[in-house]
């Protein structure tokens, strides 16, 4: 009735299903690692190839409002090494690097005047961050009258303040400093552009 099984026929067969286990867990294992490696170069290529990421160059400012007050800038003249008295008694100017006139508009954009000194412009900064305060001895070259920090009155034409500054040769990517003179001491800066 019962049929006598060969104990070796179980070895083998026992035998057998382990070499398939066997197997399968190697090919899975081979075709895991051929997966693992062929991403790396995949991710390898796409860095490589990859194109870097522009860099946005930031396009100058030349007007900003701080508090109802917006500055606009107007003018910037390199004058050279030397300023000419206009007059005979006044003396020439010199430098061994350059003066140069700046001219920025203020304009009032709120409904109610503006106190006299309720703005200015102040000094101009390089791109090395070097700092150039107006050249006090100019003082004769200036219009007249000076109407830096003057009354702002509401939506008029703006007010142009016109300073003379002795900066480096070197300077580069020049920029101006505008304030409001309130309690908060606000600031900002305008870009420079000559004529």
């Amino acid at each position: 009735m019962f049929k006598k099984i060969n104990p070796s026929s179980g070895k083998i067969s026992k035998l057998l299903l382990i070499l398939a286990v066997a197997i399968v867990v190697v090919i899975i294992v081979v075709f895991a690692v051929i997966k693992v490696v062929g991403n790396k170069k995949v991710e390898t290529t796409k860095s490589d190839t990859s194109t870097p990421e522009k860099v946005e160059v930031p396009k100058p400012v030349y007007d900003t409002t701080m508090q109802n007050i917006k500055f606009i800038f107007q003018e910037a003249e390199n004058l050279g090494t030397v300023l000419k008295a206009k007059t005979v008694y006044d003396q020439d100017l010199k430098t061994t690097e350059k003066f140069i006139k700046i001219v920025v508009g203020a304009q009032n954009k709120s409904k109610n005047n503006l106190v006299q000194y309720a703005w200015d412009i102040g000094n101009i900064v390089d791109s090395e961050g070097r700092v150039f305060i107006p050249y006090d001895k100019a003082y004769f070259f200036l219009p007249k009258p000076d109407l830096c920090g003057a009354i702002l009155k509401p939506e008029f034409e703006a007010t142009p303040c016109t300073r003379i500054y002795e900066v480096s040769k070197l300077s580069k990517n020049l920029k101006i400093e505008v304030r409001v003179n309130d309690p908060k001491r606000q600031s900002g800066y305008l870009d420079i552009a000559f004529n």
